[in-house]
């Protein structure tokens, strides 16, 4: 099951109070304050790892609090601490703050740290109050409570290459040739439900080169307005460097002219934002096979009007694969930014 959003309410735990207490020892008659502190409540953090890669587990259990902290004795012993919750989120979750719409954190890295509720400070005991003047206190202080908010997530896939285009395009089919991604293949439309992600190696060791694509589910006329499926898997586009269009140029689609489905699908990538229709683009011209050569030819004019690479393939026969492949990599080569350092912990 694949999930791509969900709410949580976490609460840190509440600090534990302060103790009022005096010292009585034999021999020992004016012994004086010996309240301890209360312990500090436990935090709420969340990190991101590399070996989730949904957030299913937070849809079904959605509220998380951490252990309070032991309250203060006698004899000066502070209250043990509350134990920390730890929640795993995957690379590429962002993190916003549900009831403002702010941006929390961005987990673009694994290993990444946030502490994302604080727990509460632990109460003074007596024994703090002591002055010179005021020898035996009975004032002590209550633990402050620990935070308690409300998060909303969202996770975008950190893919190099997005394969976008109208459903029965061959994505799934590509995407099977050129990594070990195995999605469900069948002729008839939607039958990508779900992003599938595939790792692509180019070359042999030691100069081999590696990407991953993400086949995201097909588009149609209207998209941005919820039909088909929507633009609810556009955002896992957003971080890809490079799109790859497919464009099917034999008779099986239906649709008789390939430059509208290009525009089509532009039209519904500039409708959702984020400058999807802007991002470097490679056009595929797919089942060429069984192609339309009207078809072909067509395409061949538009990409070449608008400065556009055309690589004609058949993920059947494994034509123009290869060349797709370096030609993939050989772009993002050029795209490719420096990542920034990491940092172990952040809040």
């Amino acid at each position: 099951m694949f999930i791509d959003e969900a709410t949580i309410r976490v609460k840190a735990g509440d600090g534990g109070n302060g103790c009022v207490a005096f010292r009585r020892e034999k021999f020992v008659p004016r012994g004086g304050p010996s309240g301890g502190d209360g312990g500090k409540g436990g935090d709420v953090i969340m990190e991101s790892s590399e070996r989730h890669n949904t957030l299913v587990h937070f849809r079904f259990n959605p509220e998380y609090q951490a252990q309070r902290g032991r309250h203060g004795e006698g004899s000066n012993k502070t209250g043990r601490e509350g134990e920390d919750v730890l929640l795993k989120v995957p690379v590429g979750t962002i993190m916003y703050d549900a009831d403002t719409g702010e941006k929390v954190h961005d987990f673009s890295h694994p290993d990444e740290r946030v502490v994302i509720a604080r727990g509460g400070r632990g109460g003074r005991g007596n024994a703090r109050f002591a002055t010179s003047t005021h020898q035996a206190p009975r004032e002590h202080e209550d633990g402050r409570p620990g935070e308690e908010r409300t998060f909303r997530l969202e996770l975008k896939l950190l893919a190099d290459v997005g394969l976008i285009g109208y459903p029965n395009v061959g994505k799934s089919t590509l995407i099977s040739r050129i990594s070990a991604a195995r999605p469900k293949i069948a002729d008839y439309p939607f039958t990508t439900l779900q992003p599938n992600l595939g790792v692509v190696v180019v070359g042999k060791p030691p100069d081999d080169k590696s990407f991953v694509v993400a086949d995201i589910p097909g588009l149609i006329e209207g998209a941005h307005t919820g039909a088909g499926l929507g633009t609810q898997f556009l955002r896992h586009i957003e971080r890809t460097r490079l799109l790859v269009h497919l464009v099917d140029v034999s008779d099986a689609s239906g649709r008789p002219d390939p430059v509208k489905d290009v525009e089509v699908i532009m039209g519904e990538l500039k409708s959702f934002g984020a400058d999807l229709d802007k991002k470097p683009m490679i056009l595929v011209a797919s089942k060429i096979d069984v192609a339309n050569k009207e078809k072909l030819a067509k395409l061949k004019r538009y990409a070449k009007k608008q400065n556009l690479e055309l690589f004609p393939i058949s993920a059947v026969t494994g034509k123009g694969i290869e060349e797709l492949k370096y030609a993939i990599a050989e772009h993002l080569d050029h795209l490719r930014p420096e990542l920034p350092q990491q940092e172990g912990m952040s809040v």
